[in-house]
Order: C-alpha cells, then structure tokens, then sequence
C-alpha cells in the first residue's frame, strides 16, 4: 500500500487529498493520502521521523518547500536550480526532493494559452512557490519581470522591490501572478493588491481555496482575464505521482 500525504504547517484548507485519491483510484493504486501538521518548532524532528515511518512519499506546503532543503539526502536537479522542494519520495530511509510546481505552472500557462514568451510580468510573494514561477517565466523567455516581497531577496539575478514602490510606480504589465497565501481560506477577504493597483491583462492566482478569490473578484470587476491555481495543483500532482512511481526524469 502507498502511504502518501501533505506536509504543512496549517492544512485545512487544503484539496490536495481528494485529487490525489482521485489519481490513485483512477489508476487502482491501494494507498493513503493524509494531512500531516508540522509546527515549525519541530518539522525538523517531525519530517526526519517519516523517512522510517513507511511513508513512500509526501508533498511539501507553506512554509517548508525551502526549509526542508537542508533535510534532504537528494535534490534533483531541477529542485536546486529552483531552490524549492514540494515533493518527497522516501526509499530505504533516505529523502529526495523535487519540484514539481515547475510542471504544474507550465502545464497551467498551456491549458490556458498564456504567451510570456516576449512580455512581462509582477510576481507577488518570494516563497518557494514564487521561485518556480520565476524559474519557469525565465525558462519561457519572459522579457521584463518584477518580483514584488515585503522582505529583500534575489532570484537568478532579479531583485525584489517593496510593494510601496510598486504602488508608487504604476507600472502597466501583462501578467501578474500571485505568489502568496493571501486570499487563501480562511483569510478570504483579503488581497495581496487593493483594486486600484491591478494594472495588468492577466491575473493568474495560485491560491486554489477559494476558487474565485478576492484578487480575481477584482479581475473580474476590472474586465481582466482571471485565472486561478487549480489546474496547477492537480498538474503537480500527477508529476509527484510518476516521481513516487518510479519516474525520476524531471
């Protein structure tokens, strides 16, 4: 049997059991999918605990996909470029980490026909989600990107500004992709970006609970193409279940 599930610090608003179920029977696969809530005081001890606890593999959320870097045996190639891991598989005690965030952005920009090839784009946040997304926007050819973080931090050379300075510059751009928990259930009613700094053509919101997010309520209000982070969380996670099936060539 497959014991699966999701490492995170506050889970309930989460999804991700009932799609990885879903894969699991879709594919007849025997095993479980579990919420597991790490506090940040022990995740150290607590994800060190799952490498013998018979667990074959478990997806990484806020706000470990980078601290559990240093608790790795292995990170794939594509997960240090990045610099962020949400997916583990655990075989004979020992943990590998990958970064399938990656695929499910990718997959998410080609459902829904999203050229960034030439353009540019705002991202908000600088967590682990936020750095696949950079590394994908760059792999894609993006022209111009600005990375918008309440705190200073560098990704493949690009620097983030504050959100004051943001606000201040008005900027017009093509895309603009929110990277962070805010909006997220419970907290609904609110937005990383009050309405009248939303100067863009598309909004892409990684935050899938809710589905329509204040963010994109405003999108809609503005005549702005929304688009939410649903589809990228059921596209990561069928790349983690071919990584805890033997794939390894991502």
């Amino acid at each position: 049997m497959f014991k699966l599930g999701l490492v995170g610090e506050k889970l309930s608003h989460s999804q991700s059991p009932q799609i990885h179920r879903e894969i699991m029977s879709k594919h007849e696969v025997d095993g479980t999918y579990e919420l597991l809530e790490f506090s940040r005081e022990t995740f150290a001890k607590d994800f060190n605990n799952l490498k013998n606890s018979g667990y074959r593999g478990v997806n990484i959320t806020i706000p470990y996909k980078e601290t559990v870097l240093s608790l790795l045996d292995e990170i794939s190639e594509k997960a240090k470029y990045i610099g962020s891991v949400n997916t583990v598989s655990f075989e004979n005690g020992k943990a590998k980490g990958f970064n399938t965030d990656y695929h499910g952005f990718v997959a998410l920009l080609e459902h829904y026909d999203v050229v960034v090839k030439g353009k540019g784009a705002v991202i908000l946040g600088s967590g682990g989600s936020a750095k696949a997304v950079v590394t994908a926007l760059l792999d894609l050819g993006i022209y111009d990107l600005t990375i918008v973080s309440r705190g200073k931090h560098s990704f493949h050379g690009n620097y983030t500004i504050s959100y004051e300075f943001y606000k201040e510059a008005k900027t017009k751009n093509d895309i603009l992709i929110n990277c962070t928990p805010v909006g997220m259930y419970p907290n609904v009613d609110a937005s990383p970006l009050p309405k009248e700094d939303i100067n863009t053509n598309v909004v892409i919101d990684l935050i899938y609970n809710p589905q329509k997010t204040l963010l994109l309520q405003y999108t809609e209000e503005l005549g702005i193409r929304g688009i939410s982070g649903s589809l990228m969380l059921k596209e990561q996670a069928v790349k983690a279940h071919e990584i805890w099936n033997g794939n390894e060539n991502i």
